[in-house]
């Protein structure tokens, strides 16, 4: 019987090892997935400041050349009289 009893026992601790096995595997598939989803987002933000940067140099650009040409327009004005 206690043969019975300990194999018993080593089945028990099979099944538990093995459920551990299983969790390890499904976290590290939810563990990559998530770094990928991280990569993703990390890339999307990324585009999203380069689009925001450009849209700022464009912005400081017009307002730059608008500027000047209400400078030159005063300088006209204030020729004129």
């Amino acid at each position: 019987m206690d043969n019975e009893l300990i194999l018993l026992q080593f089945e028990e601790i099979e099944q538990k090892v093995e459920e551990l096995i299983n969790r390890c595997k499904s976290f590290k598939t939810t563990n990559t997935d998530l770094n990928n989803r991280i990569e993703h987002l990390e890339k999307e933000l990324q585009e999203k400041v380069d689009i925001e940067n450009n849209y700022i140099e464009e912005r400081d650009l017009v307002r730059s050349k608008i500027d000047g040409l209400l400078n030159r327009l005063e300088e006209k004005e204030e020729g004129q009289y």
